[in-house]
């Protein structure tokens, strides 16, 4: 008789690679690229190879797909890490993709983390990429837009892979579960726990699937409960899901207390969120979001020090770096608060939006060529610093017909109340201004008409 936790073998295959798909059908979730009819299925059904980018999350089956491509083309499959290679290891590529070439075998070069190769690195591979010595396919886990050359990124599709959706978990987790233990039962809210908490990459699941069968056989415990997952997993699994409604719940406790200047309140999320599992950097990016939304020109040092504050978790990592952020969380807390910039900016937003294309008036307009002085370009404009107070009273710099919306309305709050003082004085200089405007029409007119 079959023992319930039958042993593996300490040479026996991880289970990520023996559920590594073997066709295009048999790989879980990217339906907007794979299904019927989409661009990667067309392309493999074409026939046609071609160099591209795979740009998603990790898990998601970047080199799962590359491996695919290999052997749906019957090529030579050539696997590169660039944080852990150099010019060296690529002409060493090169040698091999020739001498596979010779033997009438095309390559395929894949490179994991490509956003790492420098720009020296990346341009090595343009000559062989336009040559067809190989094909090359770059996963990457960055916006390739900013991380990958525009040399090479002209000569490559870009694929956008997704995180699997909860359906595509839950078909990985049956296969992982069918082929690690399948006498091993899961109850529908432990598998529902373990989804969360793989946070839609593939290897996590089936990591976390292997986690569990060992700690269950050690433990003699069938099924699994999610108070055992608790115990088995211990300090790894997340006290909230990622998307789920406890994260977004603490994520909004913490930029209310923050909004509602409560530093202790503010400083207790933020710690249980780390304590969770929440990513550093997306905390930070959160707290950048805060110093814009709800502190803005009431002190603008805030957003300095949201930035310094992820720039410092950059270079020190955890736990040394996650100081940075509670100090900026404290800040942020105690700062005066405004959220004038944030309802301007959506109100100008809404109005361009909804507007009409208006033209940029003749006096605002760029002339840096004679034919567009001649045209009237930048005639009449005033050039503020020469004007008293270094303020050119009762000029217009909206479009023709368009009234002041006045959507900055600055609180009397920190920074912002000096604000207010200064553009009600400059407001004061406008009227001034129409006023005299008015007086030297008016005065002009009665000489007009007594010449008249």
């Amino acid at each position: 008789m079959t023992d319930l936790f039958e042993s593996a073998s300490p040479v026996e295959v991880p289970l990520a690679e023996r559920l590594r798909p073997a066709t295009l059908d048999d790989v879980v979730g990217q339906r907007h690229l794979l299904g019927p009819g989409k661009p990667l299925r067309l392309a493999f059904e074409s026939r046609k190879l071609h160099s591209m980018i795979l740009w998603g999350p990790p898990g998601v089956g970047k080199t799962t797909l590359a491996r695919l491509t290999a052997d749906a083309f019957d090529a030579d499959f050539v696997a590169l890490s660039a944080v852990f290679s150099g010019v060296k290891d690529i002409r060493e590529v090169v040698a091999q993709a020739k001498a596979s070439q010779a033997r009438g075998r095309h390559t395929i070069l894949f490179v994991d983390e490509v956003h790492r190769f420098n720009k020296a690195q990346q341009d090595a591979f343009l000559p062989y990429v336009e040559q067809g010595l190989f094909t090359l396919i770059g996963a990457t886990t960055e916006n390739p837009s900013f991380e990958v050359n525009s040399a090479l990124l002209s000569r490559a599709a870009v694929y956008v892979l997704e995180p699997l959706d909860d359906e595509a978990m839950k078909a990985l987790f049956e296969r992982a579960n069918g082929l690690a233990c399948p006498q091993l039962q899961f109850d529908a809210a432990t598998v529902e726990r373990m989804i969360g908490f793989a946070d839609g990459d593939a290897r996590r699941l089936i990591n976390l699937v292997e986690q569990v069968r060992i700690a269950a056989e050690t433990a003699a415990v069938n099924p699994v409960t999610p108070e055992f997952l608790d115990v088995a997993l211990a300090s790894k699994l997340r006290r909230f899901d990622k998307g789920g409604d406890a994260f977004y719940d603490q994520i909004s406790a913490l930029h209310k207390s923050v909004r509602g200047s409560n530093p202790d309140a503010a400083l207790y999320w933020l710690c249980r969120m780390l304590d969770g599992g929440a990513d550093p950097h997306y905390l930070g990016r959160r707290l950048i979001r805060m110093a814009t939304e709800d502190i803005g020109l009431a002190d603008p040092r805030a957003l300095d020090i949201a930035l310094n504050a992820c720039h410092t978790y950059e270079r020190l990592g955890s736990p040394e770096g996650e100081l940075a952020l509670a100090e900026a969380t404290l800040f942020l807390a105690c700062a005066a608060k405004s959220n004038a910039v944030y309802k301007a900016y959506n109100a100008a937003r809404k109005f361009v939006a909804n507007d009409v294309t208006r033209p940029v008036p003749m006096h605002l307009r760029n002339a840096p060529t004679k034919l567009m002085k001649t045209l009237g370009h930048g005639q009449a404009y005033r050039y503020a610093h020469d004007e008293p107070e270094a303020f050119a009273a009762g000029e217009c710099y909206l479009p023709e017909g368009m009234e002041e919306p006045g959507w900055y309305r600055p609180v009397d709050r920190g920074l912002e109340a000096q604000i207010a003082v200064k553009l009600a004085r400059l407001r004061e200089l406008d009227q001034q201004a129409q006023v005299r405007r008015g007086v030297k029409s008016g005065v002009e007119g009665g000489r007009g008409n007594k010449s008249g």
